[in-house]
């Protein structure tokens, strides 16, 4: 596994667009990303976004082959600076789109209830670049980061709108606590009590 630097932004990037940008199906990504003619680029932008808020309060995590990541951050390093805010505007302008940005702030508080009030670990996004899907490649990046993570004590959560991904975090210890509707689509709510230490 290899921790990444901000040298790392585009390689990462381009793990997320490999990953998501065929996706046309509802999800978490196309609610946020405004769906016009600039499509990919916007969702650039959302990945980007992604790898700054993870660099910046978290860590991103590659595979040592280079063709998978996972984001996460920490709930309590995510405090105000000026990058954040620079980051959260261009986000706004230019993935979301100004006159989106009330629906997609509804959609993070419908989230944002499930989640605790006391700092916890939370997975942003996982990928691998669509040549490497059903392999390895995934399984092992995550028992690394197991590994690397396995003196925390703080829970883990993760909210998913794909149903093959709440199948791959159930199968690496979490498990549904909640299940939201309310947005036209089911996201599931997932937990995981501290990283398991038979790994």
């Amino acid at each position: 596994m290899i921790k990444a630097t901000k040298e790392d932004r585009d390689l990462v990037v381009d793990i997320l667009m490999d990953a998501f940008e065929p996706i046309h199906d509802d999800s978490s990504i196309n609610f946020v990303v405004k769906q016009d003619a600039k499509r990919k680029q916007r969702m650039r932008v959302l990945m980007e976004y992604l790898f700054d808020k993870s660099y910046r309060t978290g860590y991103v995590c590659i595979s040592d082959n280079r063709a998978s990541c996972l984001l996460l951050t920490y709930s309590n390093r995510d405090t105000f600076s000026f990058g954040k805010l620079f980051s959260t505007l261009r986000l706004a302008f230019k993935c979301i789109g100004i006159e989106r940005v009330s629906k997609v702030l509804e959609r993070q508080k419908v989230i944002q209830r499930n989640y605790p009030k006391t700092p916890y670990i939370r997975p942003m996004i996982f990928a691998v670049k669509q040549e490497y899907k059903g392999g390895v490649t995934a399984p092992k990046l995550i028992l690394q980061v197991y590994k690397e993570f396995r003196d925390t004590k703080l829970p883990v959560i993760v909210d998913a709108a794909n149903e093959n991904n709440v199948k791959l975090y159930q199968k690496f210890g979490l498990s549904i606590f909640n299940k939201e509707e309310s947005l036209g689509f089911p996201i599931y709510l997932m937990k995981m009590e501290g990283v398991p230490q038979h790994i």
